[in-house]
């Protein structure tokens, strides 16, 4: 079992910066593939980036990509979402996320089993 722990977010005028934190605990952290979704109410959750175990390899939605950076801290079991240049269209609930290590370019929102407790993050005009 692993239990995820968000903080972060909040409110933002739009091209500025925030950064998200999940931190894991439970089971080993390692051999984990940690992602980040986002979720208007209403809408489908929607992939936004993922990081492999290894931290050697990162995916991520093209409608952030260039923006927003996925990292991890593996010493603190912390996994980061920097988001920079921030679009009103960005405005959502985010959501961090765990599964056995797997293909990260597999994004399904069903692929993974362990989600955080999810963050509001509101972009400005």
């Amino acid at each position: 079992q692993v239990q995820l722990v968000q903080s972060g977010g909040g409110l933002v005028q739009a091209g500025g910066s925030l950064r998200l934190s999940c931190a894991a605990s439970g089971r080993t952290f390692r051999r984990h593939d940690m992602a980040w979704f986002r979720q208007v109410p209403g809408k489908v959750r929607e992939f936004v980036a993922a990081i492999s175990w290894s931290g050697d390899d990162t995916y991520y939605a093209n409608s952030v990509k260039g923006r927003f950076t996925i990292s991890e801290d593996n010493a603190k079991n912390t996994v980061y979402l920097q988001m920079n240049n921030l679009k009103p269209e960005d405005t959502a609930i985010y959501y961090c996320a765990a599964r056995s290590t797997f293909d990260i370019r597999t994004t399904t929102v069903t692929s993974y089993y362990y989600w955080g407790q999810g963050t509001q993050v509101t972009v400005s005009s």
